[in-house]
């Protein structure tokens, strides 16, 4: 056992983190497949609750749609109207992919579309009037025409306009230190002050660039910390 994985263990002791109950959120979880980090319901629920009315929420990655459902879900819950984008091109690292072919015979093309059709089942069921506008692309591709004021198709075939203000991202694909500061540094460029920032997979005993970039957000004095639990949401306070 490493120093910090000890560290963590300690911590938890003295750490309770806290929990959203709610049992709409079970029920989704039992639909819609997904990974989400099950402190992440109550930064979602206070991040969507209080982000300023007049921006745009944002996912960066999406898998299968869960926690895009629990989003549409929330911002009915909250009477939230703002616009919901989110970015994926579901074009799985190599290395992510292999850890699991093995126990199937799954080619990874049949694997990778199988979850973009799950995602698109899963909110045209799930979604409501809030289901977001998704793109399937890189998160650099998507900062590029949102810059631009561009229209774009989505994978629901709605032809909308990117740009704008956003109030409230969720940080969410590549977890590589590298790709999350440029996530971050896109989102900055357009988060309204009172927005929040949710990076996915940043707790503290957590061994990705995700966990890492945590050090810089901590000295950033344009955000403060709002929760650890485990991961880290920020506000934009200047």
């Amino acid at each position: 056992m490493n120093l910090r994985s000890l560290s963590y263990r300690i911590k938890r002791k003295i750490f309770k983190e806290k929990k959203l109950n709610d049992h709409a959120l079970t029920a989704i979880k039992i639909i819609n497949a997904g990974m989400l980090h099950e402190g992440n319901n109550f930064l979602l629920d206070h991040a969507i609750k209080n982000a300023p009315t007049t921006g745009a929420f944002l996912e960066i990655g999406s898998f299968c749609g869960q926690s895009a459902s629990i989003i549409c879900y929330l911002m009915r819950k909250h009477g939230k109207t703002n616009l919901f984008f989110s970015c994926d091109k579901w074009d799985f690292e190599e290395k992510e992919f292999s850890n699991y072919a093995y126990l199937l015979p799954i080619p990874y093309d049949q694997y990778r579309q199988f979850v973009k059709e799950s995602f698109i089942r899963n909110l045209n069921f799930l979604g409501g009037a809030e289901k977001p506008f998704a793109m399937e692309m890189f998160s650099d591709d998507f900062f590029e025409i949102w810059q631009s004021n561009s229209s774009k198709s989505d994978v629901f075939n709605r032809t909308c306009k990117l740009g704008g203000n956003l109030s409230f991202a969720f940080i969410d694909g590549n977890h590589t230190y590298d790709y999350v500061k440029r996530d971050f540094e896109n989102t900055d460029k357009y988060l309204l002050k009172g927005g929040f920032i949710l990076f996915d997979d940043s707790a503290d005993h957590w061994d990705f660039g995700s966990s890492n970039f945590m050090d810089e957000m901590k000295k950033n004095k344009n955000y403060a910390l709002v929760f650890k639990n485990p991961n880290y949401l920020f506000k934009k306070v200047i």
